[in-house]
């Protein structure tokens, strides 16, 4: 494969990688009670950044330092990224009600709206990248280029998220004017994080 091949075969990754399930299952429940798809799609973004910064930071120290992870590191931030889905989805579920009782009002992030896509994707960027940034030193030669690879596969990343909210989005602002498929999703939405993040967690330990 030659190196444009490659960037663009990054920046394709960078897309698909997205729409895993827990990146879906996350983000959805971060956009459920977003006034406008603009705020959700803002959102996204947030997480987008947060994911590549991360992922940025551990792909470059491994490509232009010559760093190398400790054999456990992948397993350890999987179950860090496990343990955030459940208390992510336990946080969900215990807000909702409160959330239900004093409905935000206005059209705009706050401050702690606008944090917590970041934080979460910090947390999200750290799985995974120790693998990523090798295959991007083992399949290109020259470390510029790599490093090329790696921020399209980041970009991909958050266009990807930003494209599918886009699209998951209008049901969920849909469901404001409904209060019991708001509750019902709402509901969905943070089980569904807490069972992958129980399956993930078990996954992380069974390799132990």
């Amino acid at each position: 494969m030659d190196t444009w091949s490659a960037l663009v075969v990054g920046f394709g990754l960078g897309l698909r990688h997205a729409s895993d399930a827990d990146h879906v299952a996350v983000v959805s429940s971060l956009i459920q009670r977003s006034p406008s798809l603009l705020t959700a799609a803002r959102i996204a973004t947030l997480w987008g950044l947060g994911h590549t910064l991360t992922f940025l930071c551990l792909g470059l120290s491994l490509i232009c330092l010559d760093l190398r992870v400790p054999p456990r590191f992948e397993q350890l931030t999987e179950i860090l990224v496990a343990l955030m889905l459940l208390v992510f989805g336990a946080w969900h579920l215990l807000s909702h009600a409160e959330a239900a009782r004093a409905p935000s009002q206005g059209g705009g992030l706050g401050r702690w709206s606008a944090v917590r896509p970041i934080l979460v994707g910090l947390v999200h960027g750290l799985a995974g990248s120790a693998g990523i940034a090798l295959v991007a030193s083992t399949t290109i030669s020259e470390k510029q280029w790599a490093v090329a690879y790696l921020v399209l596969y980041g970009a991909g990343t958050i266009a990807g998220m930003v494209l599918l909210t886009v699209l998951i989005a209008p049901p969920l602002l849909w469901t404001q004017r409904a209060p019991m498929w708001q509750r019902g999703l709402s509901t969905l939405a943070a089980l569904l994080n807490l069972g992958l993040g129980a399956t993930f967690l078990l996954v992380a330990l069974r390799r132990t």
